[in-house]
């Protein structure tokens, strides 16, 4: 990690994660790698108007509410993303070209041009690198323990992208290990009320994501990423309606994996 560059965070500012249920008994850990929408103080509006600010390109609107009200009701450890996608994206190497983008979805980032490296260091030091530190740690803490864990990472997509409707109302996303998304799958298609995307509107890869990649295939824990349409999430109501819902179905699938000796 490079040491070197300005700091970002002054020491009243947040801190880069927050985490709930640190003692929770459930083996699911549940991340939110876009949760939050701030943007570091020292980085100003990034010379984006606040309209921008409040878009899918700067977070995933619901995923947060989602994610800690599930986690609540599984009693799950649950860590969420303080700072916005705009300042550095929590689920994309450091190294890749969309880390800290110029451009997002045609909207330009003025803020995130000519970044010299220094700049671009400090923000992967001080929100990204701390931020999956601390999942290592429990990962680690829980394998040091001889704690089975299967990750959650919760994300939000938008109903439309580039002028086109996306009919899913939640989507399923995996790459080489399909142990958790399977089931998943099976019992959301089972509701008999939802669009359920297969891989869709996305596809975990390994140029194009980091998560799910790096703490759930090179670990070898089960795992997925679920996607749910924004609208359906953008309110407390509906993000209640989906934590009731994950959580039956995830408490089924729970026993499930037990059955299998998976867990």
């Amino acid at each position: 990690m490079d040491e070197t560059g300005p700091k970002l965070l002054s020491s009243d500012e947040p801190p880069p994660f927050s985490v709930a249920h640190a003692e929770g008994s459930s083996p699911f850990l549940v991340t939110g790698d876009h949760a939050g929408r701030l943007l570091p103080r020292r980085l100003g509006d990034l010379g984006l108007p606040e309209a921008d600010l409040d878009r899918h390109i700067a977070w995933d609107i619901g995923a947060a509410g989602v994610a800690r009200a599930l986690a609540d009701r599984l009693d799950a450890f649950v860590i969420l993303q303080t700072y916005s996608r705009l300042a550095i994206d929590c689920n994309r190497s450091v190294d890749a070209p969309t880390s800290i983008v110029t451009v997002s979805e045609a909207t330009p980032v003025p803020g995130n041009r000519d970044l010299s490296p220094s700049d671009a260091a400090s923000r992967a030091r001080e929100i990204f690198w701390p931020y999956h530190d601390r999942i290592v740690a429990e990962l680690e803490r829980r394998r040091g323990a001889g704690r089975q864990t299967v990750l959650i990472a919760i994300h939000s997509f938008t109903p439309v992208f580039k002028g086109v409707a996306r009919p899913w109302h939640v989507g399923v996303l995996y790459n080489r290990d399909a142990r958790l998304a399977r089931p998943l799958l099976d019992l959301l298609r089972q509701e008999g009320d939802l669009v359920v995307g297969d891989n869709q509107p996305y596809a975990i890869g390994d140029d194009s994501d980091y998560g799910i990649p790096v703490h759930g295939e090179r670990r070898g824990i089960p795992h997925v990423e679920l996607e749910i349409r924004q609208d359906l999430i953008a309110d407390p109501a509906g993000q209640k309606q989906w934590a009731d819902r994950l959580a039956r179905i995830f408490a089924e699938i729970e026993t499930t994996l037990r059955t299998q000796g998976v867990l």
